[in-house]
């Protein structure tokens, strides 16, 4: 299996916002220069080596380049080039220590930070950079630096699987290595190479003390008298520093300036110093774009004292098409005398006394007296409450842990029985905290505690599982049953050099076992296999102080069989689990309308489900450092919103007309807060008009609201308990449902028949009317020193006072840079190179001059305007072609294993399941007026896989509803619910779906003669009742 890669949006936004910041610096193929031969005669002693040119534009030039992608992110804007911060003991930001600064200054002028939220793709953003450098500015000599040799592994890693991705989208390769001190000949390669040259390198290998890691430092007879680093520097190379975070101790920063690196680039997800940031991917932005995978936590908790016997743990609560029935591990008399125990379902009045034998322990009221599948609790006569996930009585350590390593494995089979079927293998990841509880090699069979409960626990959950498969699931039975206990778990921990054995990070072991290494090398560097299905791993257990240097992206499960402690976070714990998952043709999924469906991380804590998430969302809210906590009439002033119409500057009076906005409604508390009414009234698509001045930029202006953090933003974690099979009842086979199902269920290709020269008309007057570019603009800044000059002054970087600024305009006609205008406009708007020059030629020659007055900028604007004109033509020459193809019923099944009970009605008559899982309020009224309408017969809350292909994405329509013939005058409707019908409210791409959707269903309905289907938009049940009742005469 191969992994397979795409071009994200929010990828490119990452990589253009670095390629940015040195707009105005010429394309170089690289500077020559004779690379130092050494003291021996050598064949290639003169040979050339080509370095990277150095920077032509100005502090002064590159500050505003930077302060520009600032400012379109709306991220701070930095004052100076050299304004660093970090974090004092009380998590304040504070000035950097001088010594810091003065080694970073020392390395480079220019650092820049990039934060990317674990998950998203940070490798790949930062090996796409090197591409696009190379390409728009000829830089070609490249090393990235890393904290720990794990990282090392992932990243070269990430190299080898990126390089024909990048070959195909570049046209050309990168050369890359790992830095070795035994291998000085590659440092020769990377000097005199002329292509790109990428060196990884992991920090020991410059600021350890051992005589290897000095070797890049001394003068080396086996590399002609000449120093490794000296080489490296000629080359001018630009430094990546991945986790940059855990590389600022004082050998490091020592260290960076010996490479003479023509600048730094920061990428974490946890900066903890911070240079200029120019790009933000935080934990609030991964999750709310769906880039990551949702999570879902089953805790763990004990009650009751030592020493009482009256063990019981709930596992979870199932609903069936009849009572819910609980399932319970309690004490057993076997007739042998022995005391087991053992888990069992049990319904309502079961006695718990004569189930388990007669124990005097459950012989005082526990008697099962509810079971309620909301709440997940069970309650006793003796008025006992036990809730999902805990253990009562006397619970020992080692019961916890076996209740944690059953928990995992059931979600496992749980998730892998849902994703088989679409070819996707689910991995599951338990944390420790001894490798001795894992592999024990004082035993004959090397398997430690946790080993030997996992086999014992997995085989009795997997005979469990086979018993209760339906029998035409032939596939996954067979996946299932060949699989052996033994052969589904491996180890991935440090290994000892001496011994090739696993140990803890600071401890030894003996002898020699090869297989441990064959474990390392499966999981850490082929990644590949392991996703595949004829791997049999599929349970890994982890050192939990390995929290990086890899993570997979179809790890579904997470358990932490360990004690809770302040050294490693939830949030990195998580990390490792976050990547959205693949598939076994490698790739990604990640469509919007399932992907959290599909992309769940299940954690299985060692303490309450409360405990983790609080600890989990305050560790997410201690790390969004760059979101303002006020929304304040200051904070919005300045903004830019990027609308379709080009960026717009929020005034003083639009700032005031937002804070005003939200008061009056309150949407923000006293201290100017974001409120839990905003989020709540967001949610259900009932916020508040906005003022008519403001109406124009609403969607723009809400994102800029968004962007205040409040608590009510953080992701939402649910109850991984909660989660339970919403079976389909006998509604979906009524007669009624079958022929609303028959006349929708359909597939069909969309077309758009585009009248060429009518869009060349339409694109020509909109480029003569708006399109106008911004001159190339040269700041002329005259300062003077002060007189009285003080140290402090030099050390603030205030020696100088500006007395004169200029602003200067010229044409970029005479640039070395040489534009694909035709190529780029074309690409940019998906038209034709002939159809697109039409356009170009057509427009008024004053209107095309300004190309040679901002060549980059004309192109954006130019391609947007195009867009925008091919768009608004899109729903006029819609066509839908119906194909021979229809949806499998299988779609109505295929995500109902996971359903969230939390977000569930009561029990429905009406509907085609027994219950109806709801996003808002206003579905939820929806829904109980639906179920009592004497009018409505069937109806079904459409299943996540009924899409329908639109030019913007596509669809998934809400509502399918069969009526009582005679009663209403459509009987066959699909409805989609919207919280305000207001079209200044739905967004344009919301729009343009809706529309969409109106045009198929027509043109399917075109197919029936009588009772066809009808489709609109509502915001209750009395306007769907508005919309159907019978015309009166």
């Amino acid at each position: 299996m191969k992994l397979k890669f795409k071009v994200q949006p929010y990828q490119t936004h990452a990589v253009e916002s670095v390629v940015d910041c040195f707009a105005g610096q010429p394309l170089s193929n690289g500077l020559t220069y004779r690379i130092d031969p050494g003291q021996q005669s050598q064949a290639n002693a003169f040979e050339d080596g080509f370095k990277n040119v150095d920077l032509v534009l100005s502090d002064m030039q590159l500050l505003e380049n930077i302060q520009k992608v600032q400012r379109r992110q709306n991220l701070p804007v930095s004052q100076t080039l050299v304004e660093f911060t970090t974090f004092d003991a009380k998590g304040a930001r504070v000035p950097v220590k001088a010594t810091y600064k003065k080694e970073a200054l020392a390395a480079s002028r220019i650092h820049l930070d990039v934060e990317m939220e674990t998950g998203t793709g940070k490798t790949y953003c930062y090996i796409k950079t090197i591409f696009e450098l190379n390409k728009r500015y000829g830089w070609s000599k490249f090393i990235i630096m890393v904290p720990s040799i794990a990282i090392r592994e992932g990243v070269q890693k990430s190299l080898q699987i990126t390089a024909d991705h990048f070959t195909e989208g570049y046209g050309k390769k990168a050369r890359f290595f790992t830095y070795n001190s035994k291998r000085l000949h590659e440092l020769e390669s990377y000097s005199s190479d002329a292509g790109i040259n990428v060196m990884v390198m992991n920090i020991q290998a410059f600021n350890a003390r051992g005589a290897d890691n000095r070797r890049i430092y001394d003068e080396l007879d086996d590399f002609q008298s000449r120093k490794p680093i000296d080489v490296i520097a000629a080359n001018r190379p630009i430094l990546i520093l991945d986790e940059p975070q855990k590389m600022e101790g004082a050998a490091t920063m020592e260290a960076l300036p010996k490479f003479k690196p023509l600048m730094i680039l920061r990428y974490s997800a946890t900066h903890r110093t911070l240079h200029n940031r120019i790009h933000r991917l935080d934990a609030l932005d991964a999750y709310n774009q769906k880039l990551v995978k949702k999570i879902a936590v089953r805790g763990i908790q004990t009650r009751g004292q030592a020493g009482t016997n009256s063990y019981l743990y709930l596992e979870g609560i199932d609903i069936s098409s009849k009572a819910p029935v609980a399932r319970i591990e309690l004490e057993v008399k076997l007739k042998s005398g022995e005391i087991k125990r053992q888990l069992r379902r049990l319904a309502f009045r079961d006695d718990l006394f004569v189930l388990s034998g007669e124990l005097d322990q459950y012989r005082d009221g526990f008697v099962i007296s509810q079971i309620d599948a909301n709440s997940d609790t069970v309650e006793f006569t003796n008025g006992l409450v036990l809730k999902a996930g805990e253990a009562n009585g006397d619970v020992s350590e080692r019961d916890i842990r076996r209740i944690q390593i059953r928990e995992t494995i059931k979600a496992h089979l749980d998730r892998e029985k849902q994703l088989f079927a679409q070819g996707i293998k689910v991995l599951s990841l338990f944390f420790i905290d001894e490798v001795v509880k894992y592999r024990d090699y004082s035993q004959a069979d090397e398997k430690g505690d946790y080993a030997r409960t996992f086999e014992e626990e997995y085989q009795q959950l997997k005979d469990e599982y086979l018993s209760e498969l339906d029998l035409d699931n032939h596939a996954y039975r067979q996946y299932l049953s060949g699989i052996d206990a033994q052969a589904t778990h491996n180890g991935y921990f440090s290994i000892d050099k001496k011994t090739n054995r696993l140990k803890d990070p600071a401890v030894g072991a003996r002898a020699v076992d090869s297989g441990d290494v064959d474990a390392y090398d499966l999981i850490l560097k082929d990644k590949e296999r392991l996703l595949s299905f004829a791997e049999p791993t599929r349970f890994i257990f982890s050192h939990s102080a390995l929290r990086e240097g890899w993570d997979n992206p179809n790890v579904f499960v997470m358990c932490m069989l360990k004690h809770s402690d302040n050294s490693i976070s939830r949030r990195q714990e998580v990390g490792r689990g976050l990547r959205l998952c693949v598939d076994q043709h490698g790739d990604r999924v990640d469509h919007p309308a399932v992907v959290h469906d599909v992309n769940v991380l299940t954690v299985i804590a060692s303490e309450s489900y409360q405990s983790f998430v609080a600890g989990l969302q305050q560790e997410i809210a201690e790390t969004l450092t760059a979101r303002p906590r006020q929304a304040t009439e200051s904070y919005f002033t300045g903004k830019v919103l990027s609308t379709e119409q080009g960026p717009v500057e929020v005034t003083p009076a639009m700032a005031k007309q937002i804070y005003r906005y939200l008061a009056k409604n309150d949407y923000t508390d006293d201290t100017d807060q974001i409120a839990e009414a905003y989020h709540q009234d967001k949610a259900a698509g009932t916020l508040a008009s906005l003022p008519a001045e403001l109406q124009p930029y609403a969607d723009h202006i809400f994102e800029l609201i968004d962007s205040v953090f409040s608590d009510g933003q953080l992701p939402r974690v649910d109850d991984g308990r909660k989660p339970k099979t919403n079976p389909r009842n006998a509604n979906f086979d009524k007669k009624e449902f079958q022929e609303l199902w028959n006349r929708i269920n359909r597939r069909a290709v969309y077309r758009v028949e585009f009248d060429s020269p009518e869009l060349v008309r339409k694109c020509i007057a909109a480029l003569d009317s708006k399109l106008r570019v911004t001159p190339l603009q040269y700041s002329v800044h005259k300062g003077i020193q002060h007189s009285g000059l003080t140290d402090e002054q030099l050390r603030a970087g205030d020696g100088f006072k500006v007395e004169e600024t200029a602003t200067e305009y010229a044409d970029s006609i005479h640039s070395t840079v040489r534009y694909d205008l035709l190529g780029k406009v074309s690409a940019a708007s998906q038209l034709t190179r002939q159809t697109t020059a039409e356009i170009l030629q057509g427009i008024q020659p004053a209107v095309f001059k300004q190309f040679s007055q901002n060549p980059e900028h004309f192109i954006a604007e130019a391609s947007r305007l195009i867009i925008e004109q091919k768009a608004a033509m899109v729903i006029e020459r819609l066509v839908y072609d119906e194909l021979d193809q229809q949806h499998d019923v299988s779609i109505f099944t295929a995500n109902q294993v996971g359903q969230d009970f939390s977000r569930a009605s009561a029990k429905l008559s009406k509907h085609i399941y027994d219950y109806a899982i709801v996003d808002s309020d206003i579905e939820r009224r929806f829904v109980q007026e639906l179920d009592t309408s004497s009018e409505v017969v069937v109806y079904a809350k459409l299943p996540r896989g009924f899409l329908i292909p639109t030019p913007v994405g596509d669809y998934n329509p809400d509502w399918a509803i069969s009526f009582r013939e005679g009663s209403v005058r459509h009987i066959y409707f699909v409805a989609e619910t919207k919280g305000s019908m207001s079209s200044l409210k739905l967004r344009e791409i919301e729009k343009t779906k809706i529309e969409c959707a109106r045009r198929f269903f027509d043109e399917i309905s075109q197919r029936v003669t009588q009772d066809r289907v009808r489709y609109d938009v509502v915001t209750d049940y009395a306007q769907l009742m508005d919309i159907v009742a019978p015309v009166v005469c």
